[in-house]
């Protein structure tokens, strides 16, 4: 089967979603210029270096505003915090998808605890197990060009702090993905965590 995302009829973009899966979730902290805080779920999200420590998300244009609150606010402010999301969270993130008049605080709405970060002014979320903490890098915009098409906004974050729940940590100093259980997003409507895991050395060839 080959599909042509221009002419296939029916053709649904939520599709991607499902190819491009699991994804990990950004759960992403701000606050307006005014202080006002916001938190916000991204599933367009990922790691794209650790050497400089940087990170993306995405936003795509909102439907009742001229764009979503946590892109106005990094515009704003240049700082937020992507705040981990494990599977016990996933109700309380998913409370913060909700559709909601600019200005509401999404902390209150899940009941969530803040806590204050160091290097930025955002707010973590007190039950994740881990924040980064970011200053704005750029923006790069991502014009729509096709029918049906929306503005893309990818934010790129300079991580320039890390909170880590001790009792997340093992003796060896790594961060336990297993006990975390990091909550991913599917396709559709579907989330998951990690199932079983397995370490595979890279395999080095001998140099010739």
């Amino acid at each position: 089967m080959f599909l042509d995302p221009e002419t296939a009829p029916g053709f649904k973009r939520s599709l991607f979603n499902a190819i491009v899966a699991p994804r990990p979730i950004g759960w992403i902290s701000s606050l307006s210029a005014t202080g006002v805080a916001n938190l916000a779920p991204f599933s367009h999200f990922n790691l794209v270096s650790t050497a400089p420590p940087v990170l993306i998300f995405s936003c795509n244009a909102a439907g009742d505003r001229p764009e979503k609150d946590t892109l106005a606010n990094v515009r704003a402010t240049g700082e937020f915090v992507a705040n981990l999301v494990t599977w016990d969270l996933r109700e309380a993130m998913n409370q913060t998808s909700l559709n909601v008049p600019h200005g509401t605080d999404e902390f209150a709405l899940a009941g969530l605890e803040k806590l204050a970060s160091v290097k930025v002014r955002p707010p973590r979320v007190g039950a994740s197990p881990a924040h980064l903490e970011c200053t704005l890098l750029r923006i790069v915009e991502i014009e729509p060009e096709r029918p049906g098409e929306t503005r893309s906004s990818v934010v790129f974050g300079r991580i320039v702090g890390v909170h880590l729940d001790e009792a997340f940590m093992t003796a060896q100093g790594h961060f336990d993905v297993a006990r975390t259980r990091p909550l991913t997003r599917l396709g559709g409507s579907q989330y998951s965590s990690v199932g079983e895991l397995v370490e595979l050395s890279r395999p080095n060839p001998p140099l010739n």
